[in-house]
């Protein structure tokens, strides 16, 4: 580990009443924790094809519930993974420590919900093959590839949590340079990145919780079923005004954008009830414990969100917002400012103890 070495401005300069710090940062662990994640996605994306491709090429075309269970499965888990992809890219071009944290704990929720799919699909491919629109080998030769992949996602969980925790110093570092060692202007900057983690992370459960329902749980195309697909560009509307009023630090738009977020909670809270009622159980069975898994994380999310949303906004208008909106300083401007912060005083280059 990386471990900065304290440079003391000379006495009498303007900077002698506070040091300040050279570091070298190193880019080995961002990345091992790209590769990593790289690799799995790779490796589970290859798995799932084969799946998918295996049961397309020898189901017999059909319009039951089950049949459109194990294609929703596996295109939902694989786009996880490239979503996860995504966010590995914006976390560590943003070094952004919390995301980090968060895309560890994204790849435990895809552990679960890949052995989740195991018993899912097998129950759709048995209910086919008593039908007669599938082989009952089809499900001999998917369970290998099933299982490998949860094991796959254990292995890369275990690597990346190893590889977040070398990373924490690293990002904390970065932190640092830019807030400086006020640590009350530190905990404001860390509800202002758990609050934009947490609405990149409400997005995938959220179009998770709604494409299972509208191509498994949904049989007729009522005003329920319409009211979800609007509910989609409406719920990508909210996270990005959510994101944008938290920047301006506009109370007004943060309190409609929490009221937003309660009337989501009482909508999964609602559907809960609706997959588990005895008038309507029937209509979830597909995809119920599936459904049952993205509306509980995302009500978790949802509820984690508003109360980070309500302390962004005890934060507003106390200093954070001119570290949050400034653009980048030029390197150039960098070495100017920090060599008038430190008198003129010259700062070795490299000062690093390894």
């Amino acid at each position: 580990m990386n471990v900065q070495e304290e440079y003391t401005a000379p006495a009498g300069s303007a900077g002698a009443a506070r040091n300040r710090f050279c570091y070298v940062p190193n880019t080995t662990w961002t990345w091992s924790f790209a590769v990593v994640t790289f690799a799995q996605t790779v490796v589970t994306l290859a798995l799932e094809i084969y799946i998918f491709v295996n049961f397309q090429t020898q189901e017999v075309p059909n319009s039951s519930p089950s049949s459109k269970t194990i294609p929703t499965f596996l295109a939902l888990y694989s786009f996880g993974f490239l979503y996860e992809l995504v966010l590995v890219y914006d976390a560590l071009r943003m070094k952004n420590t919390i995301q980090i944290i968060g895309l560890c704990m994204c790849n435990v929720g895809l552990l679960i919900y890949g052995a989740i799919q195991v018993k899912q699909i097998k129950t759709a491919v048995s209910v086919l093959a008593v039908n007669g629109h599938i082989p009952h080998a089809v499900w001999a030769e998917s369970e290998p590839f099933l299982i490998i992949i949860p094991c796959i996602v254990a292995l890369g969980t275990i690597l990346i949590t190893f590889v977040a925790w070398k990373l924490y110093d690293e990002f904390a570092w970065t932190i640092y340079k830019h807030i400086s060692a006020d640590l009350r202007m530190k905990r404001r900057y860390l509800t202002y990145q758990i609050y934009i983690a947490l609405l990149k992370f409400d997005f995938f459960f959220f179009l998770g919780f709604t494409v299972q329902f509208l191509v498994v749980a949904s049989t007729s195309h009522n005003a329920e079923f319409y009211l979800t697909i609007v509910a989609v560009p409406v719920t990508i509307i909210i996270l990005c005004f959510g994101a944008f009023f938290v920047r301006r630090e506009s109370t007004l738009g943060m309190i409609i954008i929490i009221l937003l977020f309660f009337a989501a909670m009482a909508y999964f809270s609602f559907k809960i009830f609706r997959m588990y009622a005895p008038a309507t159980r029937i209509d979830y069975l597909p995809a119920r414990t599936s459904m049952t898994f993205f509306a509980v994380i995302t009500l978790a999310l949802i509820v984690t969100t508003i109360i980070n949303a309500c302390m962004c906004v005890n934060n507003f208008h106390r200093g954070l917002k001119p570290h949050i909106t400034k653009k980048k300083a030029k390197p150039e401007e960098k070495n100017t400012e920090l060599s008038s912060n430190l008198g003129g005083a010259t700062v070795p280059s490299r000062m690093m103890i390894d």
